[in-house]
């Protein structure tokens, strides 16, 4: 059975979207750099900032100020940012805490950052909803888009389907990253991400 290719779906959607308002959540800056650049000619971009995953408090704030920084600099979006909220993370995956990349806390984590995203989509009048999140080699397009389509359903927001890591979106994220001198973090987010990349480094 063939796979579907969600970066198709998007082209076509983009092909005649007319700068329709997009609300895109965004991890961090150097993943939504490859995202903004392809989409910006289509859409009218808001990048929404919502990551309870981080839960350090200085490491959130850093990574939201080189997010802010490169808008500014691109002028690819504007922003809206909202409650950190850790503890509705720690919550949500209480008993995860050891899951490897790409397991089941990774879904309950893309779940709880779509819905917020389709929620503020709503109370905002976008006319679709996104995520950075696909950019990523590490992260699961299928369950991204799963989530997205099912959430739309529930708040009415159309889920721009998307596979950013394809046509060599990841590849172009490090160039961004590197033209613009953005802070590229090396683990997802909370401690237990940044003890499994420690463990990873010292081996």
């Amino acid at each position: 059975m063939a796979r579907e290719n969600y970066d198709e779906k998007m082209q076509k959607i983009a092909s005649s979207a007319k700068k329709s308002r997009l609300l895109l959540h965004s991890c961090c800056a150097p993943c939504s750099s490859a995202c903004l650049e392809r989409l910006a000619e289509s859409f009218k971009i808001t990048v929404f900032y919502y990551n309870p995953n981080i839960d350090d408090r200085n490491e959130y704030e850093k990574r939201k100020a080189e997010q802010i920084r490169f808008l500014k600099e691109t002028g690819w979006a504007d922003f809206l940012d909202c409650d950190h909220e850790t503890e509705k993370f720690s919550a949500l995956c209480k008993g995860y805490e050891k899951e490897p990349e790409r397991g089941a806390r990774c879904y309950l984590c893309y779940g709880l950052r779509l819905e917020k995203t389709a929620h503020a989509a709503k109370e905002n009048g976008y006319d679709y909803f996104c995520t950075t999140l696909s950019l990523s080699p590490y992260k699961n397009a299928d369950w991204i888009n799963e989530l997205g389509e099912k959430y739309a359903g529930e708040y009415g927001v159309p889920f721009l389907p998307s596979d950013f890591k394809k046509r060599g979106g990841y590849a172009r994220s490090l160039e961004l990253s590197k033209e613009y001198g953005l802070y590229r973090q090396d683990y997802c987010g909370f401690s237990f991400s940044k003890a499994q990349t420690e463990k990873k480094r010292e081996k």
